[in-house]
Protein backbone atom coordinates (compact mmCIF):
# COMPACT_ATOMS: atom_id res chain seq x y z
CA UNK A 1 0.00 0.00 0.00
CA UNK A 2 0.97 3.73 -0.73
CA UNK A 3 0.29 7.40 0.35
CA UNK A 4 -3.34 7.58 -0.16
CA UNK A 5 -4.64 4.62 0.23
CA UNK A 6 -5.33 4.03 4.10
CA UNK A 7 -9.08 4.88 4.67
CA UNK A 8 -8.34 5.54 8.69
CA UNK A 9 -4.95 6.15 10.58
CA UNK A 10 -5.90 2.92 12.59
CA UNK A 11 -5.49 0.92 8.86
CA UNK A 12 -2.17 2.51 8.43
CA UNK A 13 -0.75 2.17 12.01
CA UNK A 14 -2.02 -1.78 11.22
CA UNK A 15 0.21 -1.97 7.95
CA UNK A 16 3.19 -0.09 9.54
CA UNK A 17 3.50 -2.57 12.00
CA UNK A 18 3.22 -5.07 10.22
CA UNK A 19 6.64 -4.23 9.15
CA UNK A 20 8.29 -1.25 11.18
CA UNK A 21 11.52 -1.50 8.98
CA UNK A 22 9.88 -0.88 5.68
CA UNK A 23 7.18 1.03 6.20
CA UNK A 24 7.81 3.55 8.54
CA UNK A 25 7.58 6.15 5.71
CA UNK A 26 4.30 6.07 6.32
CA UNK A 27 4.79 7.73 9.02
CA UNK A 28 4.04 10.77 7.11
CA UNK A 29 0.26 9.55 6.14
CA UNK A 30 0.01 9.01 10.66
CA UNK A 31 1.19 13.03 10.73
CA UNK A 32 -1.97 13.64 8.10
CA UNK A 33 -4.65 12.53 10.07
CA UNK A 34 -3.67 13.32 13.05
CA UNK A 35 -3.76 17.05 11.87
CA UNK A 36 -6.65 16.50 9.26
CA UNK A 37 -8.83 14.35 11.63
CA UNK A 38 -11.67 15.93 13.12
CA UNK A 39 -13.83 13.17 14.48
CA UNK A 40 -14.81 12.92 18.16
CA UNK A 41 -13.03 10.89 20.63
CA UNK A 42 -14.14 9.69 23.98
CA UNK A 43 -12.05 10.98 26.40
CA UNK A 44 -11.19 8.64 29.51
CA UNK A 45 -8.51 9.55 31.93
CA UNK A 46 -7.58 6.03 33.31
CA UNK A 47 -4.62 5.01 36.04
CA UNK A 48 -2.13 7.44 34.38
CA UNK A 49 -3.66 10.20 31.90
CA UNK A 50 -5.38 9.51 28.49
CA UNK A 51 -4.28 7.17 26.09
CA UNK A 52 -5.45 7.05 22.38
CA UNK A 53 -4.10 6.08 18.83
CA UNK A 54 -2.47 9.26 17.04
CA UNK A 55 -4.07 10.16 13.90
CA UNK A 56 -7.30 8.06 14.97
CA UNK A 57 -8.65 9.69 18.16
CA UNK A 58 -5.18 11.41 19.56
CA UNK A 59 -5.81 13.74 17.28
CA UNK A 60 -4.17 17.31 17.09
CA UNK A 61 -8.19 18.59 17.27
CA UNK A 62 -8.78 16.33 20.26
CA UNK A 63 -5.98 17.72 22.35
CA UNK A 64 -6.77 21.42 22.12
CA UNK A 65 -10.19 20.23 22.90
CA UNK A 66 -8.34 18.39 26.09
CA UNK A 67 -6.68 21.55 27.33
CA UNK A 68 -9.15 24.04 26.82
CA UNK A 69 -11.28 21.82 28.89
CA UNK A 70 -8.34 22.18 31.35
CA UNK A 71 -8.46 26.13 31.34
CA UNK A 72 -12.46 25.95 31.61
CA UNK A 73 -11.83 23.59 35.00
CA UNK A 74 -9.35 26.18 36.03
CA UNK A 75 -12.30 29.07 35.26
CA UNK A 76 -15.02 27.09 36.80
CA UNK A 77 -14.11 24.33 38.55
CA UNK A 78 -15.47 25.04 42.32
CA UNK A 79 -14.07 25.01 45.38
CA UNK A 80 -13.29 21.65 45.70
CA UNK A 81 -11.66 20.97 42.29
CA UNK A 82 -9.54 24.47 42.83
CA UNK A 83 -8.88 22.97 46.44
CA UNK A 84 -7.41 19.64 44.77
CA UNK A 85 -5.28 21.80 42.25
CA UNK A 86 -3.71 23.50 44.81
CA UNK A 87 -4.50 26.83 43.78
CA UNK A 88 -6.69 29.58 44.77
CA UNK A 89 -8.29 30.70 41.58
CA UNK A 90 -7.58 31.07 37.95
CA UNK A 91 -4.92 34.46 38.49
CA UNK A 92 -3.25 32.24 40.78
CA UNK A 93 -2.74 29.77 37.53
CA UNK A 94 -1.87 32.37 35.18
CA UNK A 95 0.95 33.23 37.23
CA UNK A 96 2.45 30.50 38.49
CA UNK A 97 2.20 28.59 35.13
CA UNK A 98 2.25 25.36 33.95
CA UNK A 99 4.49 22.86 32.57
CA UNK A 100 4.26 21.00 29.38
CA UNK A 101 6.73 18.39 27.71
CA UNK A 102 6.74 15.15 25.49
CA UNK A 103 8.12 11.72 25.63
CA UNK A 104 10.76 11.29 22.20
CA UNK A 105 7.23 9.80 19.91
CA UNK A 106 6.26 10.66 16.76
CA UNK A 107 4.66 13.94 16.75
CA UNK A 108 5.23 14.52 20.75
CA UNK A 109 7.13 18.37 20.11
CA UNK A 110 4.05 18.84 17.44
CA UNK A 111 1.19 18.24 20.02
CA UNK A 112 3.19 20.01 22.91
CA UNK A 113 3.28 22.88 20.65
CA UNK A 114 -0.32 22.96 20.36
CA UNK A 115 -1.22 22.43 23.92
CA UNK A 116 1.15 25.73 24.55
CA UNK A 117 -0.55 28.41 22.12
CA UNK A 118 -3.63 27.03 23.81
CA UNK A 119 -2.62 27.95 27.17
CA UNK A 120 -0.33 31.21 26.09
CA UNK A 121 -3.95 32.33 24.48
CA UNK A 122 -5.37 32.46 27.56
CA UNK A 123 -2.85 34.52 29.51
CA UNK A 124 -0.67 31.39 31.14
CA UNK A 125 2.47 31.54 32.15
CA UNK A 126 4.21 28.00 30.18
CA UNK A 127 7.38 26.47 30.31
CA UNK A 128 8.61 24.14 28.15
CA UNK A 129 10.21 20.95 28.99
CA UNK A 130 10.95 19.70 25.57
CA UNK A 131 11.76 16.27 25.90
CA UNK A 132 11.23 15.07 29.52
CA UNK A 133 10.49 11.85 31.33
CA UNK A 134 7.85 11.49 34.09
CA UNK A 135 9.50 11.77 37.69
CA UNK A 136 10.93 15.14 36.07
CA UNK A 137 8.01 16.86 35.75
CA UNK A 138 6.70 16.20 39.22
CA UNK A 139 10.11 17.57 40.56
CA UNK A 140 9.93 20.35 38.36
CA UNK A 141 6.59 21.77 39.72
CA UNK A 142 8.06 21.99 42.96
CA UNK A 143 10.91 23.03 41.97
CA UNK A 144 9.39 26.12 39.74
CA UNK A 145 6.44 26.11 42.37
CA UNK A 146 4.05 26.15 38.70
CA UNK A 147 0.31 25.40 39.28
CA UNK A 148 0.39 21.93 37.53
CA UNK A 149 2.31 20.07 34.48
CA UNK A 150 1.13 18.41 30.96
CA UNK A 151 3.10 15.74 29.69
CA UNK A 152 2.38 14.23 26.29
CA UNK A 153 3.00 10.88 26.96
CA UNK A 154 1.37 7.32 26.50
CA UNK A 155 4.41 5.85 28.86
CA UNK A 156 4.63 2.18 27.65
CA UNK A 157 2.21 1.78 25.31
CA UNK A 158 2.96 0.68 21.78
CA UNK A 159 4.54 3.02 19.25
CA UNK A 160 0.43 3.49 17.85
CA UNK A 161 -0.34 5.01 20.79
CA UNK A 162 0.36 9.03 22.24
CA UNK A 163 -0.85 10.16 25.90
CA UNK A 164 -2.03 13.19 27.67
CA UNK A 165 -1.00 13.17 31.50
CA UNK A 166 -1.99 16.28 33.84
CA UNK A 167 -0.09 16.68 37.17
CA UNK A 168 -1.76 19.09 39.53
CA UNK A 169 0.32 21.50 41.92
CA UNK A 170 1.48 18.73 44.56
CA UNK A 171 3.68 17.01 41.04
CA UNK A 172 1.22 13.50 41.54
CA UNK A 173 -0.67 11.85 39.14
CA UNK A 174 -4.65 13.70 38.82
CA UNK A 175 -6.72 11.85 40.99
CA UNK A 176 -10.71 11.37 39.94
CA UNK A 177 -12.06 14.80 41.70
CA UNK A 178 -9.54 16.48 38.79
CA UNK A 179 -9.80 14.20 35.79
CA UNK A 180 -13.70 13.49 35.75
CA UNK A 181 -14.20 17.31 35.50
CA UNK A 182 -11.74 17.54 32.40
CA UNK A 183 -13.22 14.52 31.26
CA UNK A 184 -16.53 15.91 31.44
CA UNK A 185 -15.75 19.24 29.90
CA UNK A 186 -13.88 17.34 27.01
CA UNK A 187 -16.78 15.06 26.25
CA UNK A 188 -19.48 17.85 26.22
CA UNK A 189 -17.22 19.89 23.75
CA UNK A 190 -16.49 16.33 21.55
CA UNK A 191 -20.53 15.86 21.59
CA UNK A 192 -20.68 19.58 20.01
CA UNK A 193 -18.39 18.46 17.24
CA UNK A 194 -16.12 21.41 18.71
CA UNK A 195 -13.23 21.98 15.75
CA UNK A 196 -10.53 24.50 17.61
CA UNK A 197 -8.33 26.11 15.30
CA UNK A 198 -4.40 26.59 16.59
CA UNK A 199 -3.49 29.73 17.90
CA UNK A 200 -0.26 31.78 17.55
CA UNK A 201 2.02 32.15 19.69
CA UNK A 202 5.21 30.84 21.26
CA UNK A 203 6.06 33.11 24.47
CA UNK A 204 7.63 30.03 26.49
CA UNK A 205 10.10 29.50 29.09
CA UNK A 206 12.57 26.92 28.05
CA UNK A 207 13.48 24.59 31.29
CA UNK A 208 16.10 22.15 32.23
CA UNK A 209 14.47 19.36 33.61
CA UNK A 210 17.45 17.16 34.14
CA UNK A 211 19.15 19.64 36.09
CA UNK A 212 15.57 20.66 38.01
CA UNK A 213 15.47 16.70 39.11
CA UNK A 214 18.77 16.83 40.28
CA UNK A 215 18.03 19.90 42.73
CA UNK A 216 15.60 18.24 43.54
CA UNK A 217 16.77 15.22 44.92
CA UNK A 218 19.80 16.87 46.07
CA UNK A 219 17.29 18.91 48.15
CA UNK A 220 15.01 16.13 49.45
CA UNK A 221 17.73 13.63 50.21
CA UNK A 222 16.27 10.42 50.16
CA UNK A 223 19.16 9.38 48.13
CA UNK A 224 22.69 10.15 48.00
CA UNK A 225 23.98 11.22 44.82
CA UNK A 226 27.71 11.81 46.38
CA UNK A 227 27.58 8.36 47.60
CA UNK A 228 26.77 7.22 44.20
CA UNK A 229 28.90 8.68 42.26
CA UNK A 230 31.91 7.69 44.59
CA UNK A 231 31.23 4.01 44.27
CA UNK A 232 30.89 4.41 40.90
CA UNK A 233 34.60 6.45 40.31
CA UNK A 234 36.17 4.10 43.03
CA UNK A 235 34.61 0.48 42.83
CA UNK A 236 35.03 -2.89 40.03
CA UNK A 237 31.51 -2.58 38.61
CA UNK A 238 29.67 -2.60 34.94
CA UNK A 239 26.45 -0.60 34.37
CA UNK A 240 24.07 -1.64 32.00
CA UNK A 241 21.00 0.86 31.19
CA UNK A 242 18.49 -0.08 28.36
CA UNK A 243 16.60 3.01 27.18
CA UNK A 244 14.66 1.34 24.65
CA UNK A 245 14.63 4.04 22.18
CA UNK A 246 13.05 6.07 24.92
CA UNK A 247 13.00 9.67 26.77
CA UNK A 248 15.52 8.33 29.37
CA UNK A 249 18.39 8.73 27.56
CA UNK A 250 21.25 11.07 28.72
CA UNK A 251 19.61 10.88 32.13
CA UNK A 252 21.97 8.91 33.83
CA UNK A 253 24.75 10.13 32.25
CA UNK A 254 23.97 13.64 34.83
CA UNK A 255 23.02 11.68 37.76
CA UNK A 256 25.37 9.32 37.79
CA UNK A 257 28.17 11.07 36.29
CA UNK A 258 30.05 10.08 32.76
CA UNK A 259 31.97 6.71 33.10
CA UNK A 260 33.48 3.87 30.84
CA UNK A 261 31.59 1.89 33.89
CA UNK A 262 28.23 2.16 32.37
CA UNK A 263 27.22 0.68 29.42
CA UNK A 264 24.23 2.57 27.37
CA UNK A 265 22.21 0.56 25.00
CA UNK A 266 19.29 1.75 22.57
CA UNK A 267 19.55 5.19 22.72
CA UNK A 268 18.55 6.18 19.42
CA UNK A 269 15.38 7.88 17.88
CA UNK A 270 13.24 5.03 16.61
CA UNK A 271 9.71 5.95 17.04
CA UNK A 272 8.51 2.59 16.47
CA UNK A 273 10.68 0.91 18.84
CA UNK A 274 12.02 -1.56 16.28
CA UNK A 275 8.60 -3.15 16.34
CA UNK A 276 9.07 -4.04 20.26
CA UNK A 277 6.22 -3.13 22.72
CA UNK A 278 8.58 -0.51 24.53
CA UNK A 279 7.90 -1.80 28.32
CA UNK A 280 10.38 -3.10 31.21
CA UNK A 281 9.15 -7.09 29.82
CA UNK A 282 11.10 -10.06 30.65
CA UNK A 283 11.57 -10.45 26.61
CA UNK A 284 12.93 -6.62 26.59
CA UNK A 285 14.95 -7.25 29.74
CA UNK A 286 17.87 -9.67 27.46
CA UNK A 287 19.68 -7.19 25.68
CA UNK A 288 21.04 -6.30 29.47
CA UNK A 289 21.26 -9.66 30.68
CA UNK A 290 23.72 -10.94 27.88
CA UNK A 291 25.67 -7.40 27.84
CA UNK A 292 26.56 -8.16 31.57
CA UNK A 293 26.62 -11.62 31.17
CA UNK A 294 30.27 -12.92 31.24
CA UNK A 295 31.82 -10.06 32.64
CA UNK A 296 33.80 -10.54 35.48
CA UNK A 297 32.77 -6.93 37.20
CA UNK A 298 32.50 -7.43 41.15
CA UNK A 299 29.24 -5.21 41.05
CA UNK A 300 26.84 -5.78 38.54
CA UNK A 301 23.65 -4.02 37.81
CA UNK A 302 21.26 -3.59 35.01
CA UNK A 303 18.04 -1.89 34.19
CA UNK A 304 15.33 -1.57 31.58
CA UNK A 305 13.49 1.67 31.68
CA UNK A 306 9.98 2.71 29.46
CA UNK A 307 9.96 5.65 27.81
CA UNK A 308 8.51 7.98 29.94
CA UNK A 309 11.06 6.89 32.70
CA UNK A 310 8.29 5.91 35.55
CA UNK A 311 8.76 2.11 34.90
CA UNK A 312 11.66 0.24 35.65
CA UNK A 313 12.93 -3.43 36.02
CA UNK A 314 16.33 -5.17 37.43
CA UNK A 315 19.16 -7.31 37.01
CA UNK A 316 22.18 -8.26 38.78
CA UNK A 317 23.19 -10.43 35.50
CA UNK A 318 21.34 -13.52 36.78
CA UNK A 319 18.52 -12.49 38.10
CA UNK A 320 15.56 -10.88 36.71
CA UNK A 321 13.90 -8.52 39.29
CA UNK A 322 10.61 -7.33 38.89
CA UNK A 323 9.17 -4.78 41.31
CA UNK A 324 7.23 -7.30 43.21
CA UNK A 325 10.76 -8.16 44.74
CA UNK A 326 12.53 -5.42 44.32
CA UNK A 327 9.78 -2.72 45.96
CA UNK A 328 10.12 -5.72 48.92
CA UNK A 329 14.15 -4.72 48.89
CA UNK A 330 13.55 -0.94 48.57
CA UNK A 331 11.15 -0.95 52.16
CA UNK A 332 14.06 -3.27 53.80
CA UNK A 333 16.86 -1.12 52.85
CA UNK A 334 15.11 2.24 53.60
CA UNK A 335 13.85 1.53 56.74
CA UNK A 336 16.49 -0.98 58.21
CA UNK A 337 19.94 0.80 56.89
CA UNK A 338 18.40 4.73 55.90
CA UNK A 339 16.14 4.30 59.00
CA UNK A 340 13.57 6.00 57.47
CA UNK A 341 10.09 5.18 59.30
CA UNK A 342 6.19 5.30 57.90
CA UNK A 343 4.62 2.85 56.18
CA UNK A 344 4.32 0.63 53.36
CA UNK A 345 2.45 1.01 50.38
CA UNK A 346 1.68 -0.87 47.89
CA UNK A 347 -0.89 -1.82 45.51
CA UNK A 348 -3.54 -4.81 45.37
CA UNK A 349 -1.91 -6.27 42.47
CA UNK A 350 1.29 -6.32 44.01
CA UNK A 351 3.43 -9.29 46.04
CA UNK A 352 2.79 -10.07 49.63
CA UNK A 353 6.47 -10.27 49.77
CA UNK A 354 6.78 -6.67 51.01
CA UNK A 355 4.10 -7.61 53.08
CA UNK A 356 5.84 -10.20 55.07
CA UNK A 357 8.97 -7.83 55.71
CA UNK A 358 6.46 -5.14 57.06
CA UNK A 359 4.87 -7.35 59.26
CA UNK A 360 8.05 -8.90 60.97
CA UNK A 361 9.92 -5.24 60.70
CA UNK A 362 6.41 -3.99 62.73
CA UNK A 363 5.76 -1.21 59.46
CA UNK A 364 2.18 -0.78 58.98
CA UNK A 365 0.92 -2.22 55.64
CA UNK A 366 -1.43 0.15 53.12
CA UNK A 367 -2.81 -1.26 49.94
CA UNK A 368 -4.84 0.51 47.22
CA UNK A 369 -6.12 0.47 44.25
CA UNK A 370 -3.86 -0.33 41.22
CA UNK A 371 -2.73 3.46 39.58
CA UNK A 372 0.18 5.09 41.42
CA UNK A 373 -2.79 8.24 41.88
CA UNK A 374 -3.92 6.19 44.90
CA UNK A 375 -0.45 6.04 46.47
CA UNK A 376 -0.66 10.31 46.75
CA UNK A 377 -2.12 10.24 50.48
CA UNK A 378 0.91 8.84 51.33
CA UNK A 379 3.30 10.40 50.04
CA UNK A 380 2.38 14.18 50.20
CA UNK A 381 5.09 15.59 52.50
CA UNK A 382 2.27 16.41 55.13
CA UNK A 383 1.23 13.17 55.49
CA UNK A 384 0.66 12.10 58.55
CA UNK A 385 1.18 8.15 57.72
CA UNK A 386 4.11 8.43 55.22
CA UNK A 387 5.14 6.17 52.90
CA UNK A 388 8.66 4.47 53.32
CA UNK A 389 8.24 3.32 50.12
CA UNK A 390 5.44 3.00 47.41
CA UNK A 391 5.09 0.47 44.56
CA UNK A 392 3.43 -1.40 42.28
CA UNK A 393 3.97 -4.59 40.58
CA UNK A 394 3.90 -2.95 37.39
CA UNK A 395 7.09 -1.51 37.55
CA UNK A 396 6.55 1.92 38.99
CA UNK A 397 7.93 2.64 42.59
CA UNK A 398 8.66 5.85 44.29
CA UNK A 399 10.20 6.22 48.00
CA UNK A 400 10.27 8.55 51.13
CA UNK A 401 10.29 12.74 50.16
CA UNK A 402 10.46 11.80 46.67
CA UNK A 403 8.30 12.44 43.80
CA UNK A 404 4.65 11.63 43.81
CA UNK A 405 5.01 10.21 40.59
CA UNK A 406 6.50 6.14 40.30
CA UNK A 407 10.20 7.62 39.08
CA UNK A 408 12.54 5.16 37.41
CA UNK A 409 15.23 7.27 38.09
CA UNK A 410 14.60 6.98 41.72
CA UNK A 411 14.71 3.38 40.66
CA UNK A 412 18.63 3.23 39.12
CA UNK A 413 20.22 4.91 41.73
CA UNK A 414 18.80 3.47 44.55
CA UNK A 415 19.15 -0.14 43.24
CA UNK A 416 22.93 1.53 42.73
CA UNK A 417 23.25 2.98 46.53
CA UNK A 418 22.02 -0.21 47.55
CA UNK A 419 24.86 -1.90 46.40
CA UNK A 420 26.66 0.83 47.63
CA UNK A 421 25.66 0.19 51.37
CA UNK A 422 25.55 -3.05 51.28
CA UNK A 423 28.60 -4.36 49.50
CA UNK A 424 26.40 -6.43 47.91
CA UNK A 425 24.94 -7.50 44.36
CA UNK A 426 21.41 -6.86 44.04
CA UNK A 427 20.62 -10.25 43.70
CA UNK A 428 22.75 -11.42 46.97
CA UNK A 429 21.01 -8.85 48.70
CA UNK A 430 17.60 -10.34 47.63
CA UNK A 431 18.38 -14.28 48.56
CA UNK A 432 19.60 -12.78 52.01
CA UNK A 433 16.00 -11.00 52.39
CA UNK A 434 14.21 -14.18 51.08
CA UNK A 435 16.32 -16.23 53.58
CA UNK A 436 14.78 -14.05 56.44
CA UNK A 437 11.08 -13.29 54.83
CA UNK A 438 10.23 -16.30 53.16
CA UNK A 439 10.11 -16.78 49.09
CA UNK A 440 7.35 -15.47 46.89
CA UNK A 441 6.59 -16.06 43.80
CA UNK A 442 4.02 -13.48 41.73
CA UNK A 443 3.32 -13.62 37.99
CA UNK A 444 0.77 -11.48 35.65
CA UNK A 445 -0.86 -12.80 32.34
CA UNK A 446 -4.16 -11.93 30.40
CA UNK A 447 -6.41 -11.80 27.79
CA UNK A 448 -7.77 -9.27 25.18
CA UNK A 449 -11.26 -8.17 24.63
CA UNK A 450 -12.96 -6.32 21.91
CA UNK A 451 -13.05 -2.60 22.27
CA UNK A 452 -16.27 -2.40 22.36
CA UNK A 453 -16.48 -4.01 25.80
CA UNK A 454 -14.35 -2.04 27.42
CA UNK A 455 -15.65 0.49 30.30
CA UNK A 456 -19.10 -0.42 31.89
CA UNK A 457 -19.72 -3.74 29.88
CA UNK A 458 -16.30 -5.10 30.66
CA UNK A 459 -17.02 -4.34 34.65
CA UNK A 460 -20.27 -5.76 34.17
CA UNK A 461 -19.27 -9.43 33.20
CA UNK A 462 -16.86 -9.07 35.60
CA UNK A 463 -19.35 -8.52 38.27
CA UNK A 464 -20.73 -11.80 38.11
CA UNK A 465 -16.99 -12.94 39.77
CA UNK A 466 -18.08 -11.87 43.15
CA UNK A 467 -20.91 -14.40 42.94
CA UNK A 468 -18.83 -16.79 42.42
CA UNK A 469 -15.21 -16.13 44.66
CA UNK A 470 -16.68 -15.81 48.33
CA UNK A 471 -15.73 -16.68 51.56
CA UNK A 472 -15.45 -20.39 52.19
CA UNK A 473 -15.93 -21.26 47.97
CA UNK A 474 -13.76 -24.49 46.97
CA UNK A 475 -11.88 -23.37 43.38
CA UNK A 476 -9.44 -26.27 41.56
CA UNK A 477 -5.69 -25.43 40.86
CA UNK A 478 -4.53 -27.96 38.77
CA UNK A 479 -5.09 -31.01 40.51
CA UNK A 480 -5.80 -29.59 44.13
CA UNK A 481 -8.94 -28.59 45.80
CA UNK A 482 -8.90 -25.12 47.43
CA UNK A 483 -10.56 -23.13 49.78
CA UNK A 484 -11.44 -19.34 49.69
CA UNK A 485 -10.05 -17.64 53.02
CA UNK A 486 -10.64 -13.68 51.93
CA UNK A 487 -11.63 -11.94 49.35
CA UNK A 488 -10.69 -8.38 48.60
CA UNK A 489 -12.71 -5.80 46.61
CA UNK A 490 -10.55 -3.09 46.64
CA UNK A 491 -9.99 -2.90 42.88
CA UNK A 492 -11.40 -5.80 40.80
CA UNK A 493 -11.80 -9.90 42.63
CA UNK A 494 -8.90 -11.01 44.74
CA UNK A 495 -9.15 -14.21 46.01
CA UNK A 496 -6.81 -15.30 48.98
CA UNK A 497 -6.87 -19.25 49.07
CA UNK A 498 -5.80 -21.55 52.30
CA UNK A 499 -2.02 -21.77 51.48
CA UNK A 500 -1.40 -18.15 51.00
CA UNK A 501 -1.42 -18.00 47.46
CA UNK A 502 -3.94 -15.76 45.51
CA UNK A 503 -5.25 -14.58 42.30
CA UNK A 504 -6.49 -11.24 41.13
CA UNK A 505 -8.86 -10.53 37.97
CA UNK A 506 -9.47 -6.86 37.05
CA UNK A 507 -9.72 -4.45 33.89
CA UNK A 508 -6.93 -2.72 32.65
CA UNK A 509 -7.90 0.67 32.81
CA UNK A 510 -5.11 2.04 29.98
CA UNK A 511 -5.96 -1.08 27.30
CA UNK A 512 -8.48 -3.63 26.04
CA UNK A 513 -7.67 -6.23 28.75
CA UNK A 514 -8.60 -8.11 31.63
CA UNK A 515 -5.15 -8.53 33.81
CA UNK A 516 -5.30 -11.51 36.27
CA UNK A 517 -2.19 -11.41 38.97
CA UNK A 518 -1.23 -14.21 41.19
CA UNK A 519 1.20 -15.19 43.51
CA UNK A 520 2.28 -19.01 45.18
CA UNK A 521 4.55 -19.54 47.43
CA UNK A 522 5.99 -22.71 45.38
CA UNK A 523 7.36 -21.66 41.53
CA UNK A 524 5.88 -25.48 40.61
CA UNK A 525 2.34 -24.18 41.11
CA UNK A 526 2.55 -20.82 39.06
CA UNK A 527 0.54 -22.30 35.93
CA UNK A 528 -1.84 -23.93 37.86
CA UNK A 529 -2.90 -20.93 39.67
CA UNK A 530 -2.79 -18.99 35.97
CA UNK A 531 -4.20 -21.40 34.35
CA UNK A 532 -7.29 -20.86 36.44
CA UNK A 533 -7.20 -17.56 36.56
CA UNK A 534 -7.76 -17.51 32.82
CA UNK A 535 -10.27 -20.20 33.09
CA UNK A 536 -12.66 -17.91 35.30
CA UNK A 537 -12.00 -15.01 33.65
CA UNK A 538 -13.21 -16.53 30.31
CA UNK A 539 -16.03 -17.74 31.76
CA UNK A 540 -17.11 -14.82 33.15
CA UNK A 541 -16.90 -12.78 29.76
CA UNK A 542 -18.59 -15.68 27.76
Amino acid sequence: MKTGDFRGAAECWKFILSDVKQNAGLLKEIKRFAMENLSPAGIVFGTSGWRGETGSDFTFNNVRIVTTAIIDMFKAGGQEVIASLGVKDFEEVKRRGVIVGHDNRFLGPEFASSVMKVLLKEGIKVYYAGEAITPEFSASIDMLHAACSINLTPSHNPANYSGFKFNPSDGGPAGPEITNVIEKNANRMMAEKMVIEEPKGENFHKIDTVRLYEDFLKKRGTINLERIRRFIREEDLLICIDHVHGATRRRPNTLLGESAKIKYLRTEDDYLFGGIAPEPSAQNMKLVMEALGGRKSRFKLGVIMDPDGDRIRFTDGESDITMNHFGGMALHFLYTYKHFSGVLVKSVATSNFGNAIAEKLGIPIKETAVGFKNFRPYMRQDAKERAIVSYEESDGISGYNNTLEKDAMFGLLLATEMMAVTGKNIGAYLRDIEREFGAYFPERAGVEVDRSLAGAPLLEKLSRLKNILTVGSKVMIGKHIKTIKAVIHVDGVKAVLDDGSWFLIRPSGTEPKVRFYVETRSSEDLKDIIETAERLTREALA
